[in-house]
């Protein structure tokens, strides 16, 4: 399999091709199947969502496998060849036989990303043939935007700038027999792949397979979508060889990879007819040595082959997140050892983009995790893990664009993200917490977050015109909220969302206030934490774009008081939980604390109280938490924090063998934990910025201030970042830091450890 830009096939997305797009000479072509039925509308909030109903469309219509093929001829070959492609849920691209990429990125039904691939390099003089796979998986979830029904993909090949074919019922179409649909894994997230090869159809990727017993496919009679050039580019796939391959007895094999990955097992295998061999992945092992394929995260990654009396390679489609499989041949089956292999996928991830080389094993053992989970967890979009939900939270993005940013320097990512919030607000105004998707569940403390991740990704990338674009959005979310405010400015019973606070629920430190769902009445602390920060950020971004802002500083003048009358225990300094509460939790304490909301002569009461119930608080939480301390100059407690080996904390997830972080402290402390959750990877933003000291001054990193404080366990280390300006690079040893930045960013410090060297 080739990467995100294969040699032969240059995958470009971000823009049309050269010769542009304005108008399709294609059709949406589909399963006849699906040829008659009525799109269903899901575009709809949580609460009014329905139930799938029992041998209804979502059970009748779901896991199917599409192929689809097209062979012409081409007397010469042309100088560029572009092919355009989308398609509902997803297609995997072939030219004469060769792999080209998958896709789309998943968006609104009525808003179809397309991607672009120049295949001039893969064409042949005389026949050729165009190939692809498509899924519909069905269920409403949050990994497919699917359960609506529209199924089928449109295609069209331009050569020299001229169109020259395009999908319509010429194409040829058929089932792809051999997938037989298995069990639902994960939360509706992707069906099991027993598959049975008797029933493949081998060789149909290339030019000369006889597809006379193939049908046409349907045409879809009036299509309600648009169709948009995908900003990122396609995933990057590429093959691993196991780290270390263990014969469990005959015909049976442990394979470990090293870490925890995300992609398809690939082997070949042979036997008699109807022979059958067993395919086992899961995180971790059982204590007998065995794979754990019935994963604590929910997921149960078991499927058999069965075998066609051939050379049989497996050739799976949907992706799993792992570490260990397990292969077992039954009875007259065998596997070939040397083509044990995992076909991994991710959103382009250079490994070289980032440096991160540190004396603290400690440290340097905890970005490395972190690194891993956001790496392996960012697929066409970031997810909450890429095992049982492979959805994109956006409370989850606070945290995942943030480090993503540091590792990759790629804002292409980020700036989807930021759009595919902005346009659930045709949804809800107040925002969806799950998009792209149809599965609309909404978290009231992910919306009020959504302003400060703009406000991040704005610092990276000086990108003022999307600050200009999305601003429209975040007014209409917060005059959603404010439709709870009561007289005194506050939120109250912010109903039509759920409270969320902290995930999993045991570790919210007591906080003393029903999270029903609905919630109940009554005022509480986080929520109007958050919504202060909503407002501290908007006017931010108001202010950046030479807006009147008099009207935002009135009223977060307001709500900072109210709150501090509402929730301020004057005797202990701290802030209480909720209006009538006494209890004054590590949440209802940190944000007042990270957005400002306190009096310096508070601030004591509340560091204490951070520093002495430490990460007494989810994996998520912890960032906020982590800032919230940076924010009051207590580097040196972020720093320990961080390495720390409490109960709670990234030393525990490495005692327990993480490769990547975990979606809780320990693999025992939520019920279904997740070991790929890029959520946790909250140590890395923190190192750069509280640890190292290095923030951004102004957007763009034009300008950087660099404040060192290093702990004494931090001898020496090396950081190298690709910024929106170039390469910035830190060394630190012998109690000295030099610092390269480049043309276009300006190192600030008034540190006598710091040297700023010219760019070579």
């Amino acid at each position: 399999m080739r990467g995100a830009a294969p040699d032969a096939a240059k995958a470009m997305t971000g823009r049309p091709h050269p010769g542009g797009t304005d108008r399709w000479r294609a059709s949406w072509i589909t399963d006849p199947a699906f040829a008659g039925l009525a799109p269903i509308e899901r575009r709809m909030k949580e609460l009014e969502m329905t139930k799938e109903q029992p041998g209804g469309p979502e059970e009748r219509y779901s896991a199917r496998h599409m192929l689809v093929r097209r062979e012409f001829e081409l007397e010469t070959l042309p100088g560029e060849a572009w092919l355009d492609i989308t398609a509902d849920d997803y297609y995997k691209l072939y030219v004469n036989g060769a792999y080209v990429g998958q896709g789309p990125a998943q968006s609104g039904f009525d808003r179809y990303w397309f991607n672009s691939y120049e295949i001039a390099d893969l064409l042949v003089a005389g026949a050729n043939c165009i190939a692809v796979h498509v899924y519909y998986h069905g269920p409403v979830s949050r990994s497919y935007n699917s359960a609506d029904l529209r199924q089928g993909l449109i295609a069209q090949l331009t050569t020299d700038r001229t169109p020259l074919l395009g999908t319509d019922r010429r194409w040829r179409w058929k089932t792809a027999d051999e997938f037989t649909r298995g069990e639902r894994i994960g939360y509706n997230t992707q069906f099991a792949e027993p598959i049975d090869f008797r029933r493949k159809a081998v060789g149909w990727k290339t030019a000369g397979y006889d597809d006379s017993a193939w049908s046409e496919p349907a045409e879809h009679p009036g299509p309600d979508y648009s169709l948009h050039p995908q900003p990122t580019p396609v995933v990057q796939t590429y093959e691993v060889a196991p780290r270390q391959v263990s014969r469990l007895g005959p015909g049976h094999y442990l394979l470990d990879f090293g870490h925890e990955l995300t992609g398809q097992l690939k082997l070949a295998m042979q036997g008699s007819p109807g022979s059958q061999v067993e395919l086992r992945c899961g995180e971790e092992l059982e204590p007998g040595g065995r794979v754990r394929w019935e994963m604590r995260c929910n997921c149960a990654y078991r499927e058999v082959c069965t075998l066609s009396g051939g050379r049989d390679e497996l050739e799976q489609y949907d992706y799993k997140a792992f570490r260990y499989a397990e292969i077992i041949a039954g009875p007259g089956a065998s596997v070939d050892e040397s083509s044990f292999a995992a076909v991994v996928r991710h959103y382009p991830y250079d490994p070289d983009a980032h440096r991160f080389v540190a004396s603290d094993g400690r440290l340097q053992a905890i970005w490395d995790i972190c690194a891993n989970a956001v790496r392996y967890g960012t697929q066409e979009h970031y997810t909450d893990c890429p095992s049982r939900e492979k959805g994109q939270y956006l409370g989850d993005n606070t945290v995942i664009m943030h480090t993503h940013l540091y590792l990759t320097g790629d804002t292409r990512m980020t700036a989807k993200a930021l759009r595919d919030t902005a346009s659930t607000a045709s949804i809800c105004p107040g925002l969806i917490a799950v998009t792209p998707g149809h599965f609309m569940q909404e978290i009231a403390d992910y919306s009020l977050q959504w302003p400060m991740q703009i406000w991040t990704h704005y610092m990276h990338s000086g990108d003022l015109a999307l600050l200009r674009e999305l601003l429209p959005a975040v007014r209409g979310m917060l005059a959603h909220f404010e439709r709870y405010a009561r007289a005194d400015g506050l939120l109250e019973q912010v109903a039509d969302k759920w409270n969320l606070v902290d995930w999993p629920d045991n570790l919210r430190d007591g906080y003393d206030f029903s999270l029903t769902k609905p919630v109940g009445p009554g005022c509480h602390n986080l929520i109007n934490a958050f919504y202060y920060g909503a407002l501290r950020h908007t006017r931010m971004i108001e202010a950046e774009l030479g807006a009147d802002t008099s009207g935002l500083d009135a009223q977060l003048a307001k709500v900072r008081s109210s709150f501090r009358s509402a929730f301020l225990l004057e005797r202990e300094q701290l802030f209480a939980d909720a209006e009538g509460s006494s209890h004054a939790s590590l949440h209802a304490n940190m944000l007042p604390l990270l957005f400002g909301m306190e009096e310096e002569a508070e601030r004591p009461a509340i560091v204490a109280l951070l520093r002495r119930k430490r990460l007494a608080c989810g994996v998520y939480m912890a960032y906020l938490l982590l800032q919230a301390l940076a924010a009051a100059g207590e580097r040196e407690a972020v720093h320990e924090l961080i390495v720390c080996e409490d109960a709670h904390s990234w030393q525990t997830m490495l005692r327990e063998g993480a490769t990547a972080c975990f979606e809780a402290w320990s693999k025992d402390s939520k019920w279904n934990t997740s070991l790929c959750h890029p959520w946790a990877s909250a140590p890395i933003p923190l190192i750069v910025e509280a640890v190292i000291g290095l923030e951004i001054v102004e957007p763009g990193w034009k300008k950087a201030h660099l404040n060192p404080r290093l702990p004494a366990e931090l001898e020496a280390f090396e950081l190298e970042l690709t910024i929106a300006t170039g390469r910035l690079r830190l060394r630190y040893e012998n109690g000295r830091m030099d610092v390269t930045a480049p043309p276009g960013t300006a190192i600030e410090s008034s540190s006598p450890i710091v040297r700023v060297l010219a760019d070579e």
